[in-house]
């Protein structure tokens, strides 16, 4: 992996704060979907919401040094497209040059944070689709859960269809991921993954917003992967599958992206924790098989 230097960065930060923005406004960019019709992205958004474990390491993903050197190198493998993340991540990226000609996603909301009594109130806490703008960017991406016991899902919902507005009026792709979530006894949140769960979550979330002309899905594979096919058939818009926390069994994992993949709907992955974070700790081998499903 490249070494990251987090004194270069963090004199940069102190001395140059502008060096961000700079960066930002001569990154040479790209189309969203490229040559291959598939999209690849690798996620990294999980901090900011203090969801910092992968396994039984429940602080794997708070060495800021160890992530970027990480993601530094999933960037650099052929046939990833891009990366998802929160505002202090990608300025980490822009000032190391690793955005040149990627696809660069923000991460609009992190307000409900991991295991805490208001995480379903998942307020929009981070980038704004005028600092997408702003810093050149290309898309955005969303949660909404949708508990039905919770009134204040309502609220999620409001604040998702207005997001869907800003970025449409700013032309700019909406990558939004829906679910349809409960507490369990013990207050924690679980997203049900069912089919009746993951096709209701998908007809709601498309018809969210004034147009749908720039949303995507992000969805995750039903418990039965079989049922994807069903499920799939909810919605026109353009979708790209999440993967989530995998524990050791990679290989099922990828055979269950393998099936989604071939669904017309389905354009590409966003996967995070599983490629930067490989039960082998072999990130390059990973993120290449990932790639190979495309």
């Amino acid at each position: 992996m490249t070494t990251v230097d987090i004194s270069e960065l963090v004199r940069l930060r102190t001395h140059r704060p502008e060096a961000i923005a700079e960066a930002a406004a001569r990154r040479p960019r790209r189309p969203l979907i490229g040559d291959s019709g598939r999209l690849m992205i690798v996620a990294a958004d999980h901090p900011a919401r203090g969801a910092l474990g992968v396994g039984n390491d429940r602080l794997a993903m708070a060495n800021r040094a160890g992530l970027l050197e990480r993601l530094c190198l999933a960037l650099s493998r052929p046939g990833v497209d891009g990366v998802l993340a929160t505002a202090d991540i990608l300025d980490d990226l822009l000032l190391l040059g690793a955005l040149d000609g990627k696809v660069v996603m923000g991460s609009l909301n992190r307000g409900g944070l991991q295991g805490s009594v208001f995480e379903l109130d998942d307020r929009f806490t981070g980038h704004r689709p005028e600092d997408i703008e702003r810093m050149n960017f290309d898309a955005g991406k969303l949660l909404v859960r949708i508990d039905y016991d919770d009134p204040g899902s309502l609220t999620t919902l409001e604040s998702t269809a207005r997001a869907v507005d800003d970025m449409a009026g700013r032309r700019l792709p909406l990558f939004v991921e829906p679910f349809i979530s409960r507490r369990t006894p013990d207050g924690k949140v679980r997203n049900d993954l069912s089919a009746e769960a993951v096709t209701k979550s998908v007809a709601i979330a498309s018809g969210l917003g004034g147009t749908s002309a720039y949303t995507w899905l992000k969805l995750p594979v039903t418990d039965n992967p079989d049922d994807m096919a069903e499920v799939m058939q909810t919605s026109t818009l353009p979708a790209v599958l999440l993967g989530g926390e995998v524990g050791d069994d990679q290989d099922g994992a990828y055979e269950k992206w393998r099936g989604a993949l071939q669904l017309p709907t389905v354009r590409g992955l966003v996967v995070g924790r599983s490629l930067l974070y490989p039960a082998d700790g072999d990130v390059a081998a990973a993120v290449d098989t990932a790639v190979g499903l495309l």
